[in-house]
């Protein structure tokens, strides 16, 4: 028996993940108790995703507690022991905003909780495999510290500097401001890092930029495009935060990410760190995803500016794949952003 263990499993990761390797042939078991509603209010909500994969997946088992009580986490891996074969730890507060309203939850799920699994993985099941859902923002404020440069929809750097194609690993997590958000996921990367390298553990952590897909239930603190979208079908009017809109990400799908989990559990690494995210050719600023949402519904967005930008917000960041690539050259992304968005799109407008 192969277990796969998720968390967050009704999140838009977790979920990508609990269908990608139960159509692989894997028991998933899946933790998850909404705490998104909590976070973010009632729409936010992720309960009828996991209903949805329950319907879905006759194997599926869905878990409904919260992974900071390590009674209840140690129960599940004293049980399935060495059974359990990979943790994919997608479970996160995951708002800059919502951290600074309560410093001692955010850092209890976001760095606490990952000890916990960390631990538990040690103990009960040290040859498994443990992807950890890291973030851009371990590297704090440092991208805007590179020289960018305004141009009319966005905001840009040279072609002849060293992070033309995007931000590697190699950028400097220290002396920055990150956020209570990003100091948390950075407390909780570098511990996934000492497990792999301290213990030999085989762990990962993958620092994405934005990920989305249809299933992210997209809100005003989170779920950038998602919740962009969701404005533009509904005619709700939407806020932009500084830079003058041209602040810049890229995009990966769920379905893409999960993907490059699956290649790196396949040959796995310890103490691995990498960058992830849709690569210069699937970044947009928000200005251009206004443009592209437009697009695709047929419809325009009301939206309205407000001059002071969210604290540790970038200005600018693509990630560089190059490291994950040359470790995994097979992966591919399925999915270019206009086609995520189409996505997003078809499942809001039902």
């Amino acid at each position: 028996m192969s277990i796969v263990l998720v968390t967050g499993s009704s999140g838009l990761v977790g979920s990508g993940s609990v269908s990608f390797f139960s159509k692989k042939g894997f028991q998933v078991i899946g933790i998850d108790n909404d705490m998104r509603r909590y976070f973010f209010g009632k729409s936010a909500s992720t309960r009828w995703v996991s209903r949805n994969l329950e319907k879905q997946f006759k194997g599926y088992k869905q878990e409904n507690f919260d992974i900071r009580d390590l009674a209840k986490l140690e129960k599940i891996f004293k049980k399935y022991k060495n059974n359990i074969k990979l943790i994919i730890h997608a479970a996160a507060q995951p708002s800059h905003d919502w951290a600074a309203q309560e410093p001692f939850t955010d850092f209890s799920i976001n760095a606490g909780a990952t000890l916990n699994l960390l631990e538990m993985t040690r103990c009960y099941c040290p040859k498994a495999v443990f992807i950890f859902t890291s973030t851009n923002k371990v590297y704090g404020d440092r991208p805007n510290t590179l020289p960018l440069v305004e141009l009319p929809t966005r905001w840009e750097i040279k072609k002849t500097h060293p992070y033309y194609r995007g931000i590697d690993e190699s950028m400097s997590i220290d002396a920055s401001k990150h956020s209570l958000f990003g100091a948390s996921k950075l407390a909780a990367d570098i511990m996934v890092q000492e497990y792999g390298r301290y213990f030999g553990l085989k762990t990962a952590a993958f620092r994405a930029g934005c990920v989305t897909g249809p299933q992210h239930s997209g809100a005003v603190l989170h779920g950038f495009l998602a919740y962009l979208m969701k404005c533009t079908v509904t005619s709700k009017k939407y806020s932009i935060y500084g830079y003058k809109g041209k602040q810049v990400r890229d995009n990966i799908h769920s379905y893409d990410l999960v993907n490059a989990f699956y290649h790196f559990y396949r040959r796995p690494r310890a103490g691995e760190v990498y960058n992830i995210g849709g690569g210069r050719q699937n970044s947009c600023s928000v200005l251009e995803a206004i443009k592209l949402c437009e697009s695709i519904s047929g419809k325009k967005l009301r939206y309205g500016y407000i001059d002071s930008a969210r604290c540790g917000d970038h200005i600018w960041y693509i990630s560089d794949l190059t490291k994950f690539k040359r470790h995994y050259p097979s992966w591919e992304q399925r999915f270019d952003l206009p086609a995520t968005l189409e996505e997003i799109y078809h499942e809001q407008s039902k």
